[in-house]
């Protein structure tokens, strides 16, 4: 009684060792991404399998040096190997994994043969997958679900799945075997031998640990396959509605600048030919812009060839006044902040305005925060158009709706009547720093230092 209760503590905690070292795994980036793909060249299976064999072969030195028994898991690990990584990964993973019991003085040499060829036998039975997720759709609950097939038409993805519960037994049964065969020479390590005396039951729990212990491991990777799957779906996501937002932008800026364009080719010809010369210039920026952020001197001075061509259009009455932070000049903000914005505030503040006006630019650092200001004195906007502004029209709504994507809560972003008259954009948002810019700025500045006056 004694033996039985001390193998049934043993094959418990053997499980607890199976889930422990798949979920160590995945701290590791490399497997993160070796997991997450089904394809994989040559060289990234032999590396797969020799990060799985050097790690899983850390449970048969426990067991050598310190004697613990349930740490041995390197048959279930150099099978699962195999079924996920494919019969190099497994065999790699497989001989890696008994090496320490071959060199030990013991030296159970009968392990590298008989691992390899599990490693092997896994990944023969991925290429037999009716389909690359059926390795990760085995359960170690299986078992239970087989009276239910009784009931209905058994099919090939019912029948992959017998198989592999079929060949957990199998592996465990060859283990068995082999170990009592070669019982009094320990060429082989098993939990039990045929001197145990033990009872049945005993002896289906330790098959059924094996089947567990194979289940646990591909179940513990694949949860977390599938939240990868989930938050790279989202990226993907995130990334194609900044897209289609910034699509939005570029027709609406382009189309108007045409039509100033097109009011001025017949009474000023010169000066259509100059505003087709500078729309040029900004069209080719907008094409090489790939990038969700870029650094404030670089919007910033896309806004200042944008309000150049605005200015052809207004002249003298457009005034444009800057206050910059110099510091805030290398922090990263979102492409096509600042345009949007500016053109709301000429289009519907200044536009309408008969003597036209100025627009002020402002950015500056508050602590770990950067704040932009877009300040216009026109003829402002409605207190009924207020209220919608961030549900309305294409510029600032567009600009806001990215800002939710981009930073969720983490933002803030008003429109405010000026007492003075006009409208006033404050957004406030994390600081994030470009280090390419702040190498260039830190340059720059030491270069004015370093240059004598006069």
């Amino acid at each position: 009684m004694g033996s039985e209760q001390e193998l049934l503590v043993s094959l418990l905690v053997k499980i607890a060792v199976v889930a422990a070292a798949a979920s160590i795994l995945l701290r590791w980036s490399f497997a993160k991404r070796m997991l997450l793909r089904e394809r994989r060249t040559g060289r990234q299976r032999l590396e797969l399998g020799a990060f799985f064999g050097i790690v899983f072969a850390l449970g048969t030195l426990v067991r050598l040096v310190l004697g613990y028994d349930a740490a041995e898991i390197g048959l279930e690990a150099a099978f699962v190997c195999g079924l996920v990584g494919g019969y190099v990964t497994g065999s790699v993973a497989g001989g890696l994994i008994a090496l320490p019991a071959v060199l030990y003085p013991q030296s159970e040499w009968i392990t590298l043969p008989l691992l390899v060829g599990v490693g092997a036998l896994g990944g023969l039975l991925r290429d037999f997958a009716p389909g690359p997720d059926e390795i990760w759709r085995f359960s170690p609950f299986f078992p239970f679900t087989i009276p239910a097939w009784l009931f209905r038409s058994l099919g090939r993805e019912h029948a992959f799945q017998m198989l592999l519960l079929l060949c957990c037994l199998a592996i465990e049964l060859l283990r068995t075997s082999l170990a009592q065969a070669f019982a009094g020479r320990g060429w082989l390590f098993a939990l039990h031998t045929a001197d145990d005396d033990l009872s049945a039951f005993s002896i289906v729990l330790v098959y059924f640990s094996t089947v567990v212990s194979v289940g646990v491991m591909i179940k513990v990777w694949n949860n977390t396959r599938n939240e990868w799957k989930l938050e790279e779906q989202q990226r993907l996501l995130i990334e194609a509605r900044l897209q289609n937002l910034t699509s939005q932008i570029n027709p609406h800026f382009l189309f108007n600048t045409l039509n100033s364009v097109a009011s001025l080719i017949r009474f000023d010809p010169d000066t259509a030919r100059q505003l087709i010369f500078k729309l040029s210039t900004i069209l080719r920026r907008l094409l090489r812009q790939q990038d969700a952020f870029s650094p404030l001197r670089e919007e910033l001075s896309f806004i200042d060839d944008y309000l150049q061509i605005e200015q052809v259009r207004f002249g003298d009455k457009l005034r444009i006044h800057k206050e910059i932070d110099q510091e805030a000049l290398t922090a990263l903000v979102p492409s096509m902040l600042l345009q949007p914005i500016v053109e709301n505030s000429i289009k519907h503040g200044l536009g309408p305005k008969v003597g036209g006006g100025s627009i002020w630019l402002r950015s500056q650092l508050r602590g770990d925060r950067l704040l932009i200001e877009v300040e216009d004195d026109g003829v402002g906007i409605s207190e009924e158009a207020m209220a919608t502004v961030f549900q309305s029209g294409i510029g600032v709504s567009n600009v806001h709706e990215r800002l939710v994507v981009l930073f969720g809560a983490d933002f803030h972003m008003t429109l405010e009547r000026r007492p003075e008259g006009g409208t006033r954009t404050r957004i406030q948002i994390p600081l994030l720093a470009d280090p390419a810019s702040q190498g260039a700025l830190a340059e720059a500045q030491a270069e004015a230092v370093e240059t004598p006056s006069g």
